[in-house]
């Protein structure tokens, strides 16, 4: 091979680690804005992290499919008492596994109240979180996110495992 033909590999190598760089860091800022968004009651910044059909499943609780359920979720009266009386989304950045045009990941997230009574905030909620992700021609989307509560049952906790065809050092695919 000559060096002209090195330098293009190592072109189109460095070319993809950016590119799968990029994509990671535009997956954990779409993720990063869902908490500001719901704590401000700004349903339609919400909703516009899905994709249209997009779901969002908060088992054994709540099944939203479409942006409209999300909005709806997030101006309902519920979910608007928690804001008026201080709350907090707090997501982990979620471990990202991209495949070309999806990926998929896994994260926590934290439900934190103000409790006027102890002059301070309590941690009312810890969830396992799975996500899959679109690109769409609007960047990435979220297509699904499950979210269920670290209530010591084996399957929430599986939700958190990596999956078993996947490097745990990389995230990527063993070999690729």
């Amino acid at each position: 091979m000559s060096e002209a033909d090195d330098l293009r590999v190592a072109v189109e190598a460095l070319a993809t680690k950016v590119r799968d760089l990029e994509d990671q860091l535009e997956i954990m800022q779409l993720v990063a804005r869902y908490g500001p968004a719901v704590d401000s009651g700004s349903g339609e910044a919400a909703a516009a992290l899905w994709t249209e059909d997009g779901t969002f499943d908060v088992a054994g609780h709540l099944r939203m499919k479409g942006r409209e359920d999300i909005a709806a979720m997030v101006h309902g009266a519920g979910h608007q008492s928690l804001v008026r009386a201080g709350c907090a989304h707090v997501l982990t950045v979620p471990h990202i596994v991209v495949d070309g045009d999806r990926a998929t990941g896994r994260s926590y997230a934290l439900n934190i109240r103000w409790d006027p009574a102890a002059d301070g905030f309590r941690v009312a909620r810890v969830s396992a979180n799975t996500w899959r992700w679109v690109r769409t021609e609007q960047g990435w989307r979220v297509a699904e996110r499950i979210n269920a509560n670290l209530d010591g049952s084996a399957e929430h906790r599986r939700m958190l495992a990596p999956p078993a065809d996947r490097s745990p050092d990389t995230g990527r695919r063993p070999g690729g």
